[in-house]
């Protein structure tokens, strides 16, 4: 008989723009990890959807937003650009859990079909679904760019490292 080599590790990955890093994000990565053994912030390239923050910004937003956070959920979580679709970062990275957030009704049309696309390209790699928690239903990176673009207070809605680096992009872009 031959023995199989198991894997202690779950590796899951929690891909997105981040384009800035919410605590609605902040929540779906500590419940992440109460899942999976090692989680993977895929930071996603994604020039397309005109991001304010370069990706490298991005991703060092989500590290200090970790190690603001406390605890060991940074110690368990690490923080990757990508610029490939997603189920090939996803093996490359040797996952097997896809975590995905959802905020309403509205995101559940978009994510079963991609789901089911994603099931198709790599049939061993699982989606897990979390619901967001009643506070950051409503929280969008979108929504809080605009919200502070107009003036807005979004303390409640961002981790402090993103506010500050917030503030500063919205001062630069006034110069």
């Amino acid at each position: 008989m031959v023995k199989k080599t198991i894997d202690p590790d779950r590796i899951g990955i929690y891909p997105g723009t981040f384009d800035p890093v919410t605590q609605g994000h902040m929540d779906i990565i500590r419940r992440a990890t109460r899942i999976v053994d090692h989680l993977i912030v895929g930071v996603a390239i994604n020039a397309g959807k005109g991001p304010m923050f370069s990706v490298e910004e991005r991703c060092e937003l989500v590290r200090e937003s970790l190690k603001a956070s406390g605890g060991d959920v940074a110690a368990r979580t690490e923080v990757k650009p990508f610029g490939s679709l997603l189920m090939h970062f996803a093996e490359e990275n040797r996952s097997s859990v896809i975590v995905r957030g959802l905020r309403a009704v509205s995101d559940f049309e978009y994510e079963f079909q991609m789901t089911g696309m994603n099931a198709r390209l790599a049939p061993n790699i699982e989606t897990v679904f979390l619901m967001a928690s009643d506070k950051q239903q409503f929280v969008s990176s979108r929504f809080v760019k605009e919200i502070a673009r107009l003036g807005g207070s979004v303390t409640e809605f961002v981790p402090a490292p993103v506010l500050q680096a917030l503030q500063q992009k919205l001062a630069q872009e006034k110069e």
